[in-house]
Formats: structure tokens, sequence, C-alpha cells
């Protein structure tokens, strides 16, 4: 018997991205970490591409890809995220499935995903097909290959979707094994029922489908699935590696497959350091010869079905209702709330597929008069959404529509795309996962249906959103004072929506505050400046400008002018319409810089309302990120002074502190208030200053007083400034006092019981202790000064990063 093991990690991160200006916005709850995309690469997707084989004395003697030796698939939507925002990232797990050929015998262990992570078998046939069809064809762009499978969001399957992906040459699907209710020997006339579980998962199956085609099933085994997600088995390498081998059978003949399959956050974000117990997982497996490491597409190969299966349709992994968590109360949530329910889910289900039948009906209509095929011209858009470029887009179009379109044809026809795109994101399974109607998940989907509704309008004059918040009515938050989702609607999502005057209004603030280039790029739009005054009177300020404002995503655009003051340090006040005219331009430009210029802010506000009416706008009106930026520019002189004047109270009554401290007398709260700004103050200004002298003495008082620090935002600092130290190390590998000011930084981390994230400054020195630490050591031992220094130092900094190479 010949032992295989297949480990499957799922990597996905629901779609944050505001549907208007697909980012994702500054999310607080991620701190340190701009959002938790961010903070999710840092502790799991990042860390898999490098993880640690640690030795006996717990330092680190190997770094390893995990990504090689897995099977594994990545969410498009996160693909399209680090594209942008972790392009290095990106770059590895690309660079992860180009394993050598004789690696899985040429197969390759990375494979596709249905797109936008709905839940199959509750989605339209349409719907499904596009799904398919999006998810391999960004596949290839990413991969430069076509895929060998394709994983359904949360497992949840039916035989339709399964035959989608068969006609499209999936060979594939991974399942739940409560999801086989059915298994015989091809051949066989006579079934053997398998359910809840009871199906033997160390075999690939065969599903005949009623097309004609078929296509491989391998369900996972589920007690060690779930144990690697929910339990302690990633506490150890070793006993995970032992819990995989026990799978094997020893009474069965034939070569067997133990696989699994997970969340791939597990290894890592859901359990801290779970990469490094996957990466001496694979490592003891391969090292004591217990089982080939091997991905399905190899076993597959080798191993034809020699049985086939019944699925059981309408299941899920997540779900033991089938798929009702998805549409019900059934009972299935995240265990946080026991007391909440999930009614809501039900008629957050209903307005979904009331809008998308709705979307549908007006696409189909208003599409006709363009396109040769609606539709395949909707499956063939993912080759717009991964290249936005103006000679791409125009290549689309000319391939699809019935006649050569004129501008405003093209607008209309990209916005029914975006629709249809915005349908489809609707439906992330995410939106109805958790235990409540208000939270980000669920309202990031009803962001996307509104951004639908908005696009619906503009082509066909249609308003569909009364009706849809007609039937969120009935969905019924668990959370005093939101309401229902229709009320929930209206304070969480509305408030996001975009358009030409927004973007124009975040332009015409933030121009006060940032110089822009002739044509700037404000997120998914440009903004071409046309005509720009900017006056100064003290520290007021006054911008009057004119722009050609357009949409990337539609190439819709408008020429708007504004205007908006800033006075008193903090107030801003400003308006945008469209444009009227050159003479009207000038009157309004003349009636406002005129009392300005006389510091008259009381006439300047009038004026501005004369020209501006309801189409007003102050700082709330900038995007998340920029609006943080520019309260923290306001605050920045006030938060200064106050710092110093907290400062000053400190050394003030420093020895009086000294005096209560050794009398036992506990400080009061403003005391100790101003003691812990002062201290995270002085200590964060150190580190990012590499400031080593201000460093340890900010570090001596912190010893000296108990602070409550700002472990989060401290260490955050103080990994970032060691990586960018380290950076500049690998330049120049043989600088002393760089080395010299890294230990020092460390010495005084240690000191506070500060342990950064080293992560990247370790990979940086394993790399370069391999590549020089044997030519200084031989210098060193010829009676190299500099030499001896430089290895006292690197040792003194492997002690500190745990690395140690032999």
């Amino acid at each position: 018997m010949a032992k295989y093991i297949c480990i499957h990690g799922h990597f996905y991160q629901p779609p944050r991205e505001n549907p208007w200006l697909e980012v994702i916005e500054l999310q607080d709850s991620a701190y340190p970490y701009h959002d938790w995309n961010e903070s999710i690469t840092a502790q799991c997707y990042d860390p898999n591409a490098a993880s640690r084989i640690l030795g006996p004395d717990g330092t680190i003697i190997d770094i390893t890809d995990n990504y090689q030796r897995i099977s594994f698939n990545f969410g498009p939507t996160l693909l399209s995220w680090m594209e942008s925002k972790s392009p290095e990232t990106l770059k590895a797990v690309i660079s992860s499935d180009m394993v050598p050929e004789d690696k899985f015998s040429g197969h390759r262990n990375a494979i596709a995903q249905a797109y936008n992570h709905i839940i199959m078998p509750l989605a339209s046939s349409r719907d499904k097909r596009t799904q398919v069809i999006w998810g391999i064809r960004e596949f290839e762009h990413r991969f430069n290959r076509e895929p060998e499978a394709m994983w359904f969001p949360e497992t949840a399957v039916d035989l339709e979707s399964l035959d989608m992906m068969a006609e499209h040459g999936m060979k594939y699907v991974i399942l739940a094994p409560h999801q086989v209710c059915k298994v015989r020997k091809i051949g066989d006339e006579a079934w053997t029922e398998v359910a809840n579980g009871g199906i033997n998962t160390r075999m690939p199956y065969l599903c005949n489908l009623k097309s004609g085609r078929s296509i491989a099933a391998f369900a996972y085994d589920g007690p060690i699935s779930k144990d690697v997600a929910f339990s302690d088995l990633l506490n150890n390498g070793e006993n995970f590696a032992g819990r995989l081998v026990g799978a094997f059978d020893q009474g069965e003949e034939g070569d067997q497959l133990v696989h699994i399959a997970t969340d791939g956050e597990t290894y890592g974000h859901h359990h801290l350091n779970g990469d490094m117990a996957l990466a001496y997982c694979l490592y003891y497996l391969e090292s004591k010869g217990l089982a080939k490491i091997t991905d399905y597409g190899e076993y597959l190969e080798n191993h034809p079905p020699t049985h086939e299966v019944e699925i059981l349709e309408n299941t899920a992994w997540s779900c033991v209702h089938g798929v009702e968590r998805w549409r019900s109360d059934c009972g299935c949530n995240t265990g946080g709330h026991p007391a909440w329910n999930q009614k809501w889910r039900a008629p957050l289900r209903l307005a979904m597929d009331w809008l998308r039948d709705q979307l549908a009906a007006i696409y189909e209509r208003e599409a006709a008069p363009y396109l040769k095929d609606p539709w395949q011209a909707r499956d063939d858009y993912i080759y717009v959404i991964l290249d936005r470029s103006v000679q791409n887009v125009s290549k689309y179009l000319t391939e699809h529509s019935v006649k050569d379109l004129s501008q405003d044809e093209k607008v209309r026809v990209l916005k029914l795309l975006g629709m249809q795109r915005q349908a489809l994101r609707m439906y992330t399974s995410c939106g109805w996962f958790f235990d409540e109607i208000s939270g980000i998940e669920t309202t990031q989907v009803m962001k996307y249906a509104a951004r639908a509704m908005q696009l619906a309008r503009d082509v066909s004059g249609v308003d569909l959103e009364p009706e849809y918040k007609k039937i969120l009515t009935e969905a019924q938050s668990n959370i005093p004072g939101f309401g229902n989702g229709a009320e929930i609607y209206e304070k969480m999502v509305k408030p996001a929506a975009v358009d030409l005057y927004r973007v124009t209004a975040h332009y015409a603030i933030s121009s006060i505050f940032t110089k822009y280039s002739p044509v700037a790029r404000i997120f998914s739009y440009t903004v071409d400046n046309l005509v720009y005054d900017l006056e100064e009177m003290g520290i007021n300020r006054l911008a009057i400008g004119k722009v050609r404002a357009q949409s990337e995503l539609t190439w819709e655009e408008e020429v708007l002018s504004f205007a908006v003051v800033y006075f008193d340090g903090h107030y801003v006040s400003g308006g945008v319409r469209k444009f009227s005219g050159d003479e009207n331009f000038e009157v309004m430009r003349t009636e406002i810089k005129d009392p300005f210029s006389k510091s008259n802010i009381p006439d300047v506000l009038r004026f501005l309302d004369k020209h501006f009416g309801d189409h007003n706008f102050g700082l709330w009106h900038l995007f998340k990120d920029e609006q943080r930026r520019i309260f923290e520019r306001i605050l920045e002189p006030h938060l200064k002074e106050i710092a110093g004047d907290f400062r000053q109270l400190y050394d003030h009554d420093y020895t009086f502190m000294q005096v209560m401290k050794g009398v036992d007398v506990p400080l009061p709260e403003a005391m100790i208030v101003i003691r812990k700004l002062v201290l995270n103050g002085a200590l964060k200004v150190a580190l990012e200053e590499e400031n080593i002298e201000e460093l340890q003495k900010a570090v001596d008082e912190i010893k000296r007083w108990p602070v409550d620090l700002d472990v989060p935002g401290l260490t955050f600092t103080a990994g970032r400034k060691i990586e960018r130290l380290m950076e500049r190390l690998r330049d120049k590998p043989e600088d002393i006092n760089l080395l010299q000011t890294i230990n020092y930084m460390a010495r005084a981390l240690n000191d506070v019981h500060l342990q950064p994230s080293l992560w990247k400054s370790q990979n940086i020195l394993f790399s370069l202790s391999k590549q020089y630490f044997s030519g200084i050591k031989a210098r060193a031992e010829k009676g190299d000064d500099k030499a001896k220094m430089w290895l006292d130092l690197v040792q003194e900094l492997e002690n500190f990063m745990h690395v140690r190479i032999p």
C-alpha cells in the first residue's frame, strides 16, 4: 500500500471594496493595519509563502513555502486586491503554483474558484454559468494556464452547477463527506447508502451527470479537517502529521489518499502560527518518509475512480441543514450571540432575488439595441474587469456591439454591464453567513445592491429602491435601535453612495491640503483640472475651480464647477454644481473671492449658498482615508501643543510622583493618563526617528513606572521600522553602524517586552546570514577586527529574531 497525503487550503476574504470607489476604505477595527485584508495578509498569506521550520531550541533553522506543497485556491476578488495592495504576496502565490514539472507529475497545485463566492445552488442558472466562466477566466489571467478544477464556495453543490463545471473542462470537485449519499463500484447496479459521512474518503469517485458528462469527486476527511479548523491540532506540527498518518487503513488494499480541506486562513489567522504547524507537518512527513505529498490532479491521473457516487444536492460544508444558512433562520451561526436569531436572512434573500430579476429585465431590454447577445457580453465582461485600459474596453465594445456606438451609448452599455456585475456581487455568501443584518458583511452586499439600483435608475429611469426597502422592512435587527433592514439601509448603506458631484467635492476639499497633478486619479475616477484658483488669507483658504470628472468604470463624465472655503483652522464649507458657462463661472468666482480677500467669511458663506444652493458639502463628504488624513493634519498643531503641555506637566510633577511611589500612595487618575500619553508618545517618536538616545530614555522611564502601553500600535511601528532598517542592511550587508542601530532597537524592545512581527526581517536576516556568514567568518579568523564585530552583531541579531544558521 502506497500512502499519499494532500492538504487543501481555501484562501478567501469577503470583498470589502466600496462598490463606487473600488477600494477598501480605512477599517478602524483592523488597527493597527489599514484594513482586514492587510491584517490577514500579515498573519497568513505572507507567512505561508515563507514559513518557519523550528529546531529543538525554538529557533528558525529553515524557511519554506507551504503553497508549493499543498493544494490551494485563492478567491479571485482577494487576488485582485493583492494585485494593487500587496503585489509581492500575489507574486509569491503565483510563483508557488509554478512547481517543477516532476513535483506532481506535471500537475499544478492551484485550482480556480467560482468568482464571487456565491452559494451556487441558490443562484439562477444564468448566474451559475457566469460565476464558472469568470472564475476560469480570472484563473487563466493570473496563473497563465487552464485550471484543472474549481472550488465551490462553502462547498455548496448541486448537479446543475457540477454539470457547468464539467462542461467547461473541470476534472474534479472537492466536497465534504456528508455531501455524498450513495456509492457503488463502477459497473455494479446496487448502491450503498453512505449518508452522514460514512463514505471512504481515501479514494476518488466518479459522479455521472444527466447531460452525459461526468466529474471526479474527492470527499475530504471530515474529523481531521474539523480538528485542524476548530481544535488544537495546529499546536504541534508533529502531532498534526501523526493524525494524518493515523487515518490510513492498514487493512485496506491498494493505494490510499488521506486529504483534508479547511479555510486557508486557519494557517495563521484563525490559529496564530498555524502556518508553522503546517510547515513542520509537511517537513516531518517527508523527512520521515511517512507518506508522499501529492495534489488532487496527480492522484486522480494515477488512480482513476473505481467507484461512483450520487451527491446530496443543496448541501454545504458549513451548514448541517443543507444551504439554509444562506436563506433562513436554520440555527447555524457563529455562536457568539445565543439570544439572537437570523430570521432576517429570508427577507434579505427575497429582496436580493426580487432585485436580481428586475435588474435582469432592465438589462435585457436596455442592452438589446446595442449588444449582439447581452448575456454573452456579460460572460465576457470579465475581460474588462481584468483590464480596464481604454484600448481593451474599446476592443470589447467593438466585438459585442451591433453597431458603432456613440460616446453616450458606450457609457450606457458600460453602466448596464456594471449593474450586472453588482447584481452578482450582492450575492456574496458572507452577507448571510454571520449573525446580524447590521454587520459589515451584510451591509456590504446591500451596498452592491445600492450601486446596482443607482445604475439601473441612470439607464432606465426606473427606481427600484422603494420596493427593495419595502421587502427589507421584514428583516428585523437583533440590536435595539437599528430597527429593520430598510432602516439599516438608510443609515449604513446610502451614505456611502458616490456620484461625480461627490467625487468633485472630495477633490475640492482635499485640494486645499494636497497639491494635485493636472489630471488627478481619485480611486476609480479621474479629475481633469480645467481652471483652479487657490487664495490664502492667513490660515484661511479659498479654492475655486472647474473640472471634468470621469468614472473609469462607466466612462460617464461631466464638467463641474466648485468653490470651497477653509477658515478658523477647522471649518470647511463648499459647493459643486454643473458648469453653466464661462460668464456664470466668472460671476461666481468674483462674488466669492471679493469678500474672502477682505476676510469677510459670512459673506463668503452667503455667496456660496447663492451659487450652489443645496449642492453644498463639508468634511463629511470626503472619502474615509482622506477624511482621516485631513482631520489629522488639522489637529496636528493642536495635538503637538497638547503633547507639549502634558510633557511639561509630567516633568513638573515628576519628583512628586516619585515621592508618592516611594510611600505607596496611588497616583491620581489624571497623572496616570498624562504619564501614559507622554511615555507612549516618546517611545513611538523615538522609534520612528531611529533616535537611539531618546529611545533609551523612554525605555528607562517605562521600566521605572507601570505604564499601559499601546501594544498593537507600538509593535506595528517597531516591526515596520525594523523591516525598513533590514531592507537597508540587505543593500549594505556590512554596514556596522546599521547593525548596531538595529541591535540597540532590539534591546530596547526586549526591555519593555514588546514583540513586533519580524516575519519580513527574519527572511532578510536568514538570507543574508546564509549568503555572507561563511565568508566574513573566514575573514574574522584571519584577524579582521571589523569582520569579528560583524559576526558578534549578526549573532546578537539572530538571537533577537530567533534565527539559527547551521
